[in-house]
């Protein structure tokens, strides 16, 4: 009786959670047959139940229940089967960068509800870090997840740039990578110095604003020889070496300028080691490097080895596998932090090539925890990925797609590499051979796009159905070219984030966080852990719909990497800024702004050993109209400081001030024992 009563309460949960499903991807007859023995005894015990409260049970109905429930199934089995465009997801999926890009738009820009933003990053620092990516959905960019964004993007384009091509993609994915890497050049200003973030997550998050609108801090952190950061440094060489090897045919010039940049950051993370988020602490909360470093070192070694053929960067890869760990650790994710599998797959790859040597046997024992991670993922090692009961991999319930996507690009690009060797993968339960690594890839890249017990498409603007109420800033409030009135922090939280209904702008092709462990989804603006998207989410995404999209046909990606030249290439021209609206908040460092500071040093005395100075800061309105919300930030201030109040976005008017009228001034002053700081206005409103 206590085993009937189990099975039937699994048979209610069965129903409950929609594990009818499984019937989809399962035999037809065979599912058929337990939903109808689950069903029998769900009925049975039912029906017990609630005579026994005094109600009536009509089992008939039921059984009619069942019958139509089974010819429903039946009905929406073609349309699961019938199959993706994916070449449509591809150009969604490409489209969702330009919606992240910061800086000066290009005038072939085609998300036209955004604007230019953070023209002044960089500025408090005296380099220019203006352009790059912002990450998810907030206004800060983030080294470290950024460089791995366009290292996937651009490892994406050496595998299936051809297959790119032959949708007319090519060169928009390529536009992608470049407007990544312009960026990471500026931020390796020297060779032993990288910049790894601007703008403050702390900050930030207490803000719901557009980019264009930002008034949050812009500040810049770096890495540096006394302030080492061998996981950011690793990484950002991957990625140049990688997007070198991109642009070798169309642009060999500034394919070589990568490289070098590659040599540089590579030699730098190498000799002075360290892990970032120790140097640039406010990245801990955000991206934490929990793998450490070792992973960006072999990482980025196998990149180089890939996009320069020296036998330096291959021998390191092989003689530091045991110490690095890449010949020891078998994991089973794959993303921004951890790297393990992404290099064991490369050195794979070498192997297959027949490059090894005489590191054949250290490049064996890398490929051995590539394959874990393969046979991890289809079921056939001793230690499986979990999945949902749709069969979607599970690692984490805030952003799981991520690890998704990553894993599903791996899955595919070496089952592509076996089938070009005529091999099979190696699992502790049997062999796997490269059309089964291929169909579980396709899986999950169907999951995504809506095969799905939910039948809800994970990426924006792909089916009939997809998530409404992405949490992403920009997409969450009216464009400013549509309403140019400033949105501030608290308004931007009051009117936007906690409005019930859609985005007012389609965030096209963002892939975002996902289900749960049971396949459940709320599509809600402040359920951050499942609607929020990332730019990491969708760079594998660009090689696995690609290469789905492009067929087996003329493969064999053992070969040497070759980029073709983009049929269409973008138009690109020199950017030209967007006007500014009146009412948003204005840097005042431009020759136009109304605002002027000027600072003078009063006097100076020597105590200690020391000569310190006192520096009067004089800020005038030069405008016919009143200054608001002004934000001052200071940077290389080594002493107190009075006659500001400090505020989460740098300082701002004291205490006994609100605003300064046109034509009038502010002064304030500080002391330390250096030269004069650096001061400018970061924000501010005329009203």
């Amino acid at each position: 009786m206590i085993q009937r009563w189990i099975l039937a309460k699994e048979a209610e949960s069965y129903f409950r959670r929609k594990d009818a499903w499984l019937f989809l991807t399962a035999g037809l007859a065979a599912s058929i047959e337990k939903i109808q023995v689950r069903m029998e005894i769900f009925m049975e015990i039912r029906g017990k139940s609630n005579c026994a409260r005094g109600g009536s049970f009509d089992k008939r109905a039921m059984a009619g229940g069942v019958v139509l429930l089974l010819h429903v199934m039946l009905v929406l089995v073609p349309f699961a089967a019938a199959g993706h465009d994916y070449g449509k997801a591809l150009t969604k999926s490409i489209l969702f960068f330009e919606a992240q890009r910061s800086g000066y738009l290009p005038s072939n820009q085609r998300v036209t509800w955004r604007a230019n933003s953070g023209l002044h990053d960089g500025k408090a620092n005296g380099v220019d870090l203006v352009g790059g990516y912002y990450d998810a959905g907030d206004n800060v960019k983030f080294g470290l997840p950024m460089a791995f964004t366009i290292t996937m993007m651009s490892w994406s384009i050496v595998e299936y740039g051809k297959q790119m091509a032959g949708s007319g993609e090519l060169g928009h994915a390529m536009d992608a990578v470049k407007w990544g890497t312009d960026y990471l050049m500026k931020a390796h200003p020297e060779p032993n110095v990288l910049y790894g973030e601007v703008g403050d997550g702390n900050t930030d998050h207490s803000c719901w604003q557009r980019p264009e609108d930002m008034t949050t801090s812009r500040q810049a952190y770096r890495v540096d020889v006394n302030h080492p950061g061998s996981d950011l440094a690793g990484e950002t060489a991957a990625a140049m070496a990688s997007a070198s090897i991109v642009f070798r045919s169309s642009n060999p010039s500034y394919s070589n300028q990568l490289l070098t940049h590659a040599k540089q950051l590579f030699e730098f993370a190498d000799k002075y080691r360290g892990k970032y988020d120790s140097s640039i602490t406010v990245a801990q909360k955000y991206y934490e490097s929990f793998s450490g470093y070792d992973d960006e070192l072999l990482w980025a070694a196998a990149w180089l080895y890939q996009a320069t053929n020296d036998r330096y960067y291959l021998d390191y890869l092989a003689n530091n596998g045991d110490a690095l760990g890449g010949t020891g650790w078998g994991v089973t994710e794959f993303g921004w932090d951890v790297k393990y599998t992404g290099a064991q797959v490369l050195a794979s790859k070498f192997l297959l090539q027949g490059k090894a040597g005489q590191h054949s046997s250290v490049l064996e024992r890398y490929q051995q925890k590539a394959e874990l991670f393969m046979c991890s993922c289809i079921g056939k090692s001793s230690r499986n990925v979990q999945r949902t009961p749709g069969g979607l991999l599970f690692h984490q319930r805030w952003n799981n797609i991520q690890f998704v996507t990553s894993a599903s690009f791996l899955l595919i690009v070496y089952s592509d590499y076996l089938s070009s060797a005529g091999k099979t993968a190696r699992c502790s339960s049997g062999t796997a051979a490269p059309s089964e690594l291929l169909a579980f890839a396709k899986s999950q890249v169907d999951y995504i796009l809506g095969d799905n017990p939910r039948a809800t498409s994970y990426m924006v603007g792909y089916g009939s159905t997809y998530p409404q109420q992405v949490h992403h800033r920009a997409s969450s409030i009216v464009s400013i070219k549509v309403n140019p009135a400033f949105v501030s922090c608290t308004g931007g939280y009051a009117t936007w984030f906690s409005r019930k209904a859609s985005d007012p702008n389609l965030l096209d092709g963002a892939i975002v966080g996902g289900p749960d462990a049971y396949d459940d989804f709320a599509d809600e603006r402040d359920n951050y852990e499942q609607t929020e998207p990332a730019t990491y989410n969708n760079a594998p995404m660009l090689g696995v719909l690609a290469r789905l999209n492009g067929g087996n046909g003329g493969l064999n990606q053992l070969l040497p990497a070759a980029v073709p030249t983009p049929n269409v290439p973008a138009k690109k021209e020199k950017p030209k800024p967007s006007p500014q609206p009146k009412q948003s908040p204005a840097p005042a460092t431009k020759a136009s702004s109304p605002l002027s500071i000027e600072q003078k040093e009063t006097t100076s005395w020597n105590a200690n050993g020391r000569t310190y100075y006192r520096y009067s800061v004089v800020v005038t309105n030069k405008s016919s109209k009143t200054v608001k919300d002004l934000y001052i930030s200071i940077s290389k201030l080594y002493g107190p400081l009075w006659g500001l109040n400090k505020s989460r976005f740098g300082y701002g008017f004291p205490t006994w001030l609100n605003s300064l009228s046109a034509g009038k001034s502010l002064e304030f002053v500080y002391i330390h024992s250096a030269s004069p700081a650096d001061i400018w206005i970061s924000g501010y409103k005329l009203v």
